[in-house]
């Protein structure tokens, strides 16, 4: 990859590895699918912004939306949901490790459903990360342990919107349009619910904290941070991509040690070692560079 790649790589751990913090910031003030929301809403409209700035077309055609909405559902309404509910129970950064597991799911998945079979390799990549999830849930309270079983949950989620977001080539509908059409589509599906379990209108209005992170956490972790991963994936692609996962828990991890006092045990390191060493062996840079 080229510095530039490298650097894009850097900002879009940071600004993932950010939503888990800033997620902790906004549930000090608001319920969670008003933080869900508040993150698909404005990251549907920053993310218009960008697409009529740009001159890009808008989405178009029945098939496309449909495919558009299952790949919402899939990426970002169910884990978004899930992991928001997570961080009422566990830190941002025991989240964001299991978050990890993605391409682990991703590669499981492929072997299920598509013709990209599991080498022996790549089984042993993921029986260490799995060994990973176990260690950190091994051990936990009822709730932290339905707490770290709904991320795993949402990081299965993201493995299968990897799966169905490949048809997107097909339907010629280009990146952009694509991470609005998801975003606007999970906004959408969530509204009616958000509408009826939170009841906004009888919500307190948050303090400048809590609006500011919703702010970032739409406008940073999602509409930007979706701009720079289809810059990168065009330009290092789908391959190098994977090392984003290596730097998200490191990035969640440091802002909420630093800013709320998070710490990292033992176990949970442990476990993040695992899955580590899983995706570097699903990668397989390290065995070439041996």
């Amino acid at each position: 990859m080229s510095l530039k790649d490298w650097n894009r790589l850097v900002i879009l751990s940071l600004l993932w590895g950010g939503s888990f913090f800033f997620v902790a910031i906004a549930l000090r003030g608001l319920p969670t699918l008003s933080v869900v929301w508040g993150r698909v809403g404005l990251g549907a409209g920053f993310l218009a912004l960008a697409m009529w700035a740009s001159g890009t077309v808008f989405p178009r055609g029945l098939v496309v939306w449909r495919a558009l909405a299952v790949m919402g559902l899939l990426n970002n309404a169910i884990p978004f949901t899930l992991f928001v509910l997570a961080q009422g129970r566990i830190s941002g950064g025991m989240a964001s490790i299991l978050n990890a597991t993605t391409p682990l799911w991703g590669v499981l998945l492929a072997h299920l459903l598509t013709e990209e079979k599991i080498t022996l390799p790549k089984a042993a990549g993921l029986a260490c990360g799995f060994a990973g999830v176990v260690v950190m849930m091994g051990g936990a309270a009822l709730g932290d342990f339905w707490a770290s079983l709904a991320c795993v949950g949402a990081a299965f989620s993201y493995g299968l919107a990897g799966i169905w977001g490949r048809r997107f080539r097909g339907l010629g509908v280009s990146a952009l349009a694509t991470a609005f059409g998801q975003v606007a589509s999970a906004a959408m599906i969530l509204l009616p619910i958000w509408l009826m379990v939170d009841r906004p209108w009888n919500l307190a209005v948050p303090g400048p904290a809590v609006i500011g992170a919703v702010l970032a956490i739409a406008a940073a972790s999602t509409a930007l941070a979706y701009l720079i991963y289809f810059r990168l994936l065009a330009s290092a692609g789908s391959s190098n991509l994977l090392l984003v996962t290596f730097l998200v828990p490191v990035s969640a991890c440091l802002l909420g040690a630093m800013f709320l006092g998070d710490a990292i045990s033992g176990r949970q390191l442990a476990g993040f070692l695992l899955i580590a060493a899983g995706l570097a062996a699903l990668d397989g840079r390290v065995l070439k560079w041996r």
